[in-house]
């Protein structure tokens, strides 16, 4: 058997949780600062393609700006064609062989050196990632700690199991049998804005670690953090390993996903484009296709939970990054009893979050990512006033502090039906919808009555509750009353993040032990005497 888990030498990073161990928020917050002036240096900076070990810079360009400063030019980027992408994918098939069979040790060795690079430069890479996509300080910098962690737990496993190759017990006296996994070929990894740096650079670890060649296309409205890692670890790759690729997901992914030079993919993005894609993937040949595809995340607060666990949990869990996390908790479910304390005690707190660029120091709030989920936004709250009440929140801030970002206020919205569209669909804003049920088997079975199961969480202090939560809830990441956050924050390592239904396709967790086993398929090799 593969050994997938051994006795614990991987240890997660854990930036901001340490400088707080160690009475040192004041420096944290210092080397933030210095970092943000340093990487302004850099502001409107052409990037290159990276295709076969070389920089290819383009005139035909598109720009990346800050959504918490529209006036701010972070970067250009090439706008690659169709062709550009099929030179990137041939590239990688050429390169496949060689990268195949280098030792697992040496790639091991390398992701290590690139976290270790990473670590060092952490603070201007979580102040980059929070001009790119709007992330607040302890976000951003959570975003870096999962990019190392994510490397460093992927080469343990590697290591761990020695390349995934071991000897089998031999049918006949004369055989000696070994059972090794082996690469697909080609990767097409295609990641989304919320995670530019994490969800990028573990998809494409997870590729890379296990002999397959990439190419990457990361979204267009924060391709800079995952430009960073290429940019970090080509030089340690043969040519053409790894591919960077920026531009459209009509051109530029349409080609991975078409292409029948490309051996998997992987995907973290919506619903509607990952089963599109899906289908069209496998459509006529059968290849793997792990997805990650959101979520509709569900809270019980049952009659005993203790509510200032429960607030503090959903709060961090609904307006986390302004709502635009996958795992992001959208939907409560409150006991009859205890829910005019539960919503009074939550939107007074959620009134009291500070709201500003997200890089500055104590802000909580972020902008949403750009134009199109504003409009998502005020979209659904005008919906909510006609089928509901917003009790907190409703609209997009246009005054002097906001007017060049896209600033929306956290909204809580109470009294819509339970089968009310906007309880169903993701909408991937801060925007929540409150529930309220009697007993606790109607509230398992509303929250389970979702295309989604990503994640999930509940507040008792009744053991026989929070059992049968853990035993019917249908999402693949749970938990029981966690202040910290009520259903974000997956560690990697301790949490692996697997989504059910339609939150995932492969059901096997990033960050977890069998994730990596998604890259390889089984080579029995018998050898007779």
């Amino acid at each position: 058997m593969w050994r997938l888990y051994s006795d614990p030498v991987f240890q997660n990073e854990n930036t901001w949780h340490k400088y707080v161990t160690n009475n040192s928020i004041d420096e944290f917050h210092r080397k933030f600062d210095q970092a943000v002036e340093e990487i302004k240096k850099d502001f409107g900076k052409n990037y290159p393609l990276i295709i076969g070990g070389k920089e290819i810079f383009s005139s035909n360009q598109f720009q990346v700006r800050s959504p918490a400063d529209k006036n701010l030019v972070l970067a250009n980027f090439p706008l690659a064609s169709k062709e550009d992408t099929l030179h990137a994918i041939e590239s990688a098939r050429e390169a496949f062989h060689k990268w195949s069979l280098t030792s697992y040790k040496k790639r091991s060795q390398i992701f290590r050196e690139i976290a270790d690079v990473f670590a060092q430069n952490k603070f201007n890479l979580a102040a980059i990632l929070s001009f790119e996509n709007g992330k607040n300080r302890l976000e951003s910098m959570g975003d870096l700690d999962e990019s190392i962690d994510f490397m460093r737990f992927y080469a343990e496993q590697l290591e761990i199991n020695q390349g995934f190759s071991k000897e089998t017990q031999s049918a006949n006296p004369n055989e000696k049998t070994r059972s090794t996994l082996k690469p697909y070929g080609v990767w097409g990894i295609i990641s989304p804005f919320n995670f530019p740096s994490a969800i990028s650079i573990g998809m494409t670890s997870g590729a890379l670690i296990t002999g397959n060649t990439v190419v990457l296309k990361p979204s267009s409205d924060s391709p800079i953090s995952a430009y960073k890692f290429v940019e970090a670890i080509y030089h340690k790759l043969p040519p053409a390993v790894v591919n960077f690729i920026s531009g459209s997901g009509s051109i530029v992914g349409r080609t991975i996903l078409e292409s029948s030079h490309v051996d998997g993919i992987a995907f973290t993005g919506s619903k509607e484009v990952g089963m599109s894609g899906f289908s069209a993937f496998v459509e006529s040949v059968p290849r793997p296709f792990i997805s990650e595809m959101g979520g509709k995340n569900p809270t019980i607060i049952t009659k005993t939970a203790d509510l200032e666990k429960a607030t503090d949990g959903v709060l961090r869990a609904a307006f986390g990054y302004s709502g635009q996390k996958c795992s992001a908790c959208s939907r409560v479910y409150v006991q009859k009893d205890i829910a005019n304390q539960f919503v009074e005690k939550l939107v007074a707190k959620t009134k009291a979050l500070k709201m500003g660029k997200p890089w500055e120091k104590d802000v909580f709030v972020s902008p949403v990512i750009n134009e199109a989920s504003l409009k998502k936004f005020q979209r659904a709250t005008e919906i909510a006033k006609k089928d509901g009440t917003i009790v907190c929140g409703g609209s997009v801030l246009s005054d002097s502090q906001f007017k060049d970002g896209n600033f929306v206020e956290p909204t809580i919205v109470v009294g819509l039906p339970k089968d009310h569209e906007l309880v169903k669909e993701e909408l991937f804003v801060p925007f929540l919808c409150v529930e309220e049920f009697d007993n606790f088997d109607e509230a398992i079975s509303e929250a389970n009555k979702s295309n989604y199961g990503l994640t999930a969480g509940i507040f008792s202090q009744e053991k026989n509750e929070i059992e049968s939560f853990f035993d019917r809830i249908e999402a693949g990441v749970t938990y029981a009353n966690r202040a910290a956050s009520a259903t974000t924050g997956a560690m990697v390592g301790a949490q692996p993040f697997v989504g059910w239904k339609y939150s995932g396709i492969s059901g096997k967790g990033a960050g977890g032990a069998y994730y990596l086993l998604q890259f390889m398929r089984e080579q029995t090799q018998t050898r007779c005497e």
